[in-house]
């Protein structure tokens, strides 16, 4: 029976499982049922491209032998004839089965085995009268037995957590997950081409560190026990990459797994994949030129258009990003807040306090600002946008503006109302980094958890002189987000971390 989502009961499955078991113990007396010797000369999507023009009668004219193997997906059963289609890693064809051609005790077993099961076949190609490219088959092997059924649709909030945990059924299942999966596989080559075709090298640095660093960002903690040492889960490769720039590599990326110790969200796991890239003898506005061509080129080249709908929205990556301060774009996102008033700390302070939002002592202007930012405008900024001249306090790896030692070369780039990549001027002077060591430092003592470490070598590699440099970390998993029109940072992860199964 089916509950009332339209899956299988549990008390069902467990006897259809039971089943297939009965049949898998048959199958094991004559013989071994996992056989290996089966090799596949032909994908299905390959079959329709190429025969796609091909009546039958030129197909019956000329046979054209196809060997396919794949998950048989549906099957219909009429006495001497069955239909059965097969999906592989490029789609779906159809087979069609008879007591002719394979002889009636194979056209038998056949018929009992399962949806799910992984079938090989050979055959030549032809048109029903539908007009369907089918392989006629000669012969058929059974290549593995599946002891679970296939679900009929996976739907409604009951079955997403499913979906995320047995992610190897929704790929089965659900075409557009697989859709999705393959847009991310593009984007993250598409971005290493655009970076390679420009001189970038590609490098690797540490998962686990001594000192974590590159982030405001609570990490993962382990231990060491060759070493008998404490180490952290990387939550940013960005002082390993400027330590690669100190020794001469100057123009880097790696496309990395992150790992942050903090909640869960649509936007947010707490390991998820960044790209970031570094360039000497550049700067933020630079970087931000470089980033809309990228963003363009890589939508181009993916999804055909750089006009994206996401989520009800109309995206468009073509005409030239907004750039806008973080008081600006509070201001222009909404009328209470006058510009000339937010670089009033009071006053900030009081616009602050309707919001659920904590107001330390020592917060200054730009972190007041952020938080005012984050409460009231950063889901309003739909369309490309990047805030730029970010506060010192804020940025602590960013260098600071010669006009205005208050603010950094720094932006944000935020696309459907969440952040999607971070990039300044680079911090150079070890004097000035390591007073903002100091003072992260002494953050992180007083109880934030996110504050920095201070990196005494990271300060050592910046005393032997790091080039006038800019860098960029780019959110890989919500960039697929924007490129797949997911709601959710996990529709976009294959293994998004869960609760563990009670």
């Amino acid at each position: 029976m089916k509950d009332k989502s339209g899956e299988t009961s549990g008390h069902e499955t467990n006897k259809i499982i039971e089943e297939r078991r009965a049949k898998l113990a048959e199958l094991r007396e004559l013989g071994n049922p996992f056989p290996n010797d089966f090799r596949r000369d032909n994908l299905a999507a390959n079959l329709h491209s190429d025969y796609s023009d091909t009546s039958n009668e030129e197909l019956e004219a000329s046979p054209v032998t196809a060997t396919v193997a794949g998950r048989m997906m549906l099957k219909r059963v009429m006495g001497k004839a069955s239909f059965a289609t097969l999906q592989d890693m490029s789609g779906q064809i159809q087979i069609y089965v008879t007591n002719d051609a394979t002889g009636e005790s194979v056209h038998g077993a056949f018929k009992h085995w399962d949806l799910g099961d992984i079938v090989g076949v050979e055959g030549s190609l032809f048109r029903t009268r539908k007009g369907e490219l089918t392989v006629k088959v000669t012969k058929l092997r059974l290549l593995c037995k599946a002891l679970r059924p296939l679900p009929e649709k996976f739907h409604g909030l009951s079955d997403q957590e499913q979906r995320y945990r047995q992610r190897y059924v929704d790929l089965i299942v659900t075409p557009e997950t697989r859709r999705t999966f393959r847009i991310r596989s593009s984007t993250i080559q598409a971005m290493r081409d655009f970076l390679v075709s420009r001189g970038y090298l590609e490098v690797e640095t540490p998962m686990m560190q001594a000192v974590p660093g590159g982030a405001a960002a609570r990490p993962f903690e382990t231990h060491h026990n060759a070493l008998d040492m404490q180490l952290f889960l990387r939550i940013a490769p960005e002082l390993y990459l400027k330590r690669l720039v100190v020794g001469g590599f100057e123009k880097v990326f790696e496309i990395n797994r992150n790992f942050r110790n903090e909640g869960i969200s649509t936007k947010h796991n707490p390991e998820f994949t960044m790209l970031e890239f570094y360039e000497s003898y550049q700067d933020y506005r630079y970087l931000m030129t470089l980033t809309e061509t990228m963003l363009r080129e890589i939508a181009g080249k993916v999804l055909g258009s750089t006009t994206l709908a996401y989520q009800g929205e109309t995206i468009d990556l073509e005409k030239q990003f907004d750039r806008l301060t973080m008081a600006e774009a509070i201001a222009k996102y909404n009328d209470r807040y006058p510009l000339h008033e937010l670089a009033k700390p009071e006053y900030l302070k009081v616009a602050l306090a309707p919001f659920d939002v904590e107001v330390f002592p020592g917060d200054g202007i730009g972190m007041l600002q952020l938080k005012l930012f984050e409460q009231t405008t950063e889901d309003k900024l739909i369309q490309p946008t990047f805030i730029v001249a970010h506060p010192t306090d804020v940025s602590p790896l960013a260098r600071s503006s010669d006009d205005d030692a208050s603010l950094t070369e720094r932006f944000e780039l935020f696309i459907a109302g969440r952040e999607i990549a971070n990039g300044f001027s680079e911090l150079n002077d070890p004097e000035d980094q390591a007073e903002r060591f100091h003072k992260q430092a002494e953050a992180k003592a007083a109880g934030d958890e996110e504050a920095m470490f201070y990196d005494a070598d990271y300060v050592r590699a910046l005393e032997y002189g790091l080039p006038p440099t800019a860098g960029e970390g780019i959110g890989v998993d919500r960039l697929i987000m924007l490129f797949t029109d997911s709601p959710s940072i996990r529709d976009v992860i294959l293994f998004p971390q869960m609760r563990r199964e009670s």
